[in-house]
C-alpha cells in the first residue's frame, strides 16, 4: 500500500534576505527555519534542503542496507551512516557522499562493501536522486 507524507514551507521575502520555516506535518515532529544563508555558508542554527535531503539519505540507505544484510542472513547489530550532501551556489547539489560503519557479525569487509554498494544502489532516496553523483565508504566497525 502507498504512503504520502507532508511537508510545507513558508517563505517570507525575497532569496536572499528572506526566510521560511518548513514543517514536518506528517510526523509532527517539528518545524525548522531555513534561509539563504544557511544553505549557501554557515547554518547559525537553521537548515537547509541539503541538509534535509541529507538526513533522508542516510536514514532511507540505512533501512535499506539493514534490510538487505538480513535478507542474506548476516542482520547488523548497528549501522550508523552520514550523508553529506555538497550545494555549489549557482549550480545546486554537485554529490552526496555517504559512509556507513556497521557491526555485523559473520560478514567480513569485502561482504559488507558489496551490501553497502547494493543498498546505495537500491535505496528509493538515491533512486530519486539517480542524477547526482553519489559516492560510498563502507567499513565494519
Amino acid at each position: 500500500m502507498a504512503t504520502v507524507r507532508h511537508a510545507h514551507t513558508v517563505w517570507q521575502g525575497d532569496l536572499l534576505k528572506g526566510s521560511g520555516t518548513v514543517s514536518l506535518d506528517s510526523s509532527g515532529v517539528g518545524q525548522f527555519d531555513v534561509s539563504w544563508p544557511a544553505r549557501s555558508e554557515q547554518p547559525n542554527g537553521k537548515t537547509s534542503p541539503e541538509e534535509l535531503i541529507a538526513a533522508a539519505h542516510s536514514a532511507c540507505f540505512s533501512m535499506a542496507l539493514s534490510h538487505g544484510l538480513a535478507q542474506a542472513g548476516t542482520a547488523p547489530s548497528s549501522l550508523e551512516t552520514k550523508a553529506d550532501v555538497t550545494f555549489q551556489p549557482g549550480e545546486g547539489i554537485t554529490g552526496i557522499h555517504l559512509t556507513v560503519r556497521g557491526e555485523v557479525p559473520g560478514l567480513d569487509a569485502e561482504g559488507f562493501r558489496s551490501a553497502a554498494e547494493d543498498a546505495k544502489k537500491n535505496c528509493p532516496v538515491s533512486q530519486a536522486l539517480s542524477g547526482t553523483n553519489i559516492t560510498l565508504t563502507a567499513e565494519l566497525a
